[in-house]
């Protein structure tokens, strides 16, 4: 009798060779019911090996979601050039929403030692960021958390959104495209991100120049004209033209400032 564990490597065997995987097919290739098969495919979208799609079934990448942890060391310079711009962006006094995400944690840090600021976010991160800070009031989305992107996701945190409003929304990405918007491994991610951009007086997209135009995911967020795109230096030229063609404004910031800071403070 093949055991969970089994079960679930062999789910995510099949799903990276063989594209997408219902979960009809995998509850009769098992001989066990469609609700086991469910609890399988949560548990291994929680570890970030693959990506839920509409109508039940799974697209399976071959690039599997990196943990928080992960992305927090990838193009470090470039995050903090983009936090460094959005903390420009934030004024006192204001009501701001961060979301999860490694950069969207570099904005946090970036203002931690601001004062009158009030903070909404899902994002176990950013609440760690700033727990210690006197002058910034803290408010938490609850729900299920996601291990892999430690963030808050679900019914709870949604209802909670019903109830604010905000002047900025900083919204993290997997990745991002002209045409489609935000890529990420999970629906009830893309979700809960959709339901933020609605109640943000503005709202800005924090992205590295290696996410745009990139489809690592099947789970999409379509965002509502006007958003800004924020993105470093390192971004193809043709990739901010098709940005600005469909009518989304971008903001290029460069690292060189925050790196003369950097070895400023080192030497």
């Amino acid at each position: 009798m093949t055991t969970a564990k089994a079960r679930r490597e062999e789910i995510y065997r099949l799903a990276t060779t063989a594209g997408l995987t219902s979960v009809e097919e995998l509850s009769q290739r098992f001989n066990v019911t469609a609700s086991t098969i469910r609890r399988d495919l949560a548990l291994l979208n929680d570890e970030g090996k693959l990506a839920r799609t509409y109508g039940g079934a799974l697209a399976i990448g071959a690039h599997p979601e990196a943990s928080l942890r992960q992305r927090i060391g990838e193009a470090f310079e470039e995050k903090q050039a983009i936090a460094q711009w959005a903390a420009g962006q934030v004024q006192g006094g204001e009501s701001i929403l961060l979301d999860g995400g490694s950069t969207v944690g570099a904005l946090a840090h970036a203002l931690r030692d601001r004062s009158g600021l009030t903070v909404t976010t899902p994002a176990v991160n950013t609440v760690q960021e700033l727990a210690d800070s006197p002058g910034i009031h803290v408010d938490c989305l609850g729900g299920r958390l996601r291990s892999v992107s430690q963030t808050f996701v679900g019914p709870l945190a949604e209802a909670a959104l019903e109830r604010m409003t905000f002047d900025k929304v900083f919204l993290g990405a997997d990745a991002v495209t002209a045409d489609d918007g935000i890529c990420e491994a999970d629906q009830a991610q893309t979700r809960l991100k959709e339901l933020m951009a609605r109640r943000g007086a503005a709202v800005y997209v924090l992205a590295d120049s290696s996410k745009l135009g990139q489809r690592p995911f099947h789970a999409w967020v379509r965002l509502p004209l006007p958003w800004t795109l924020v993105t470093d230096d390192g971004a193809d030229p043709h990739q901010i033209t098709l940005f600005r063609e469909a009518g989304i404004d971008v903001e290029v910031v460069s690292g060189h400032n925050v790196q003369e800071a950097e070895r400023s403070r080192a030497s």
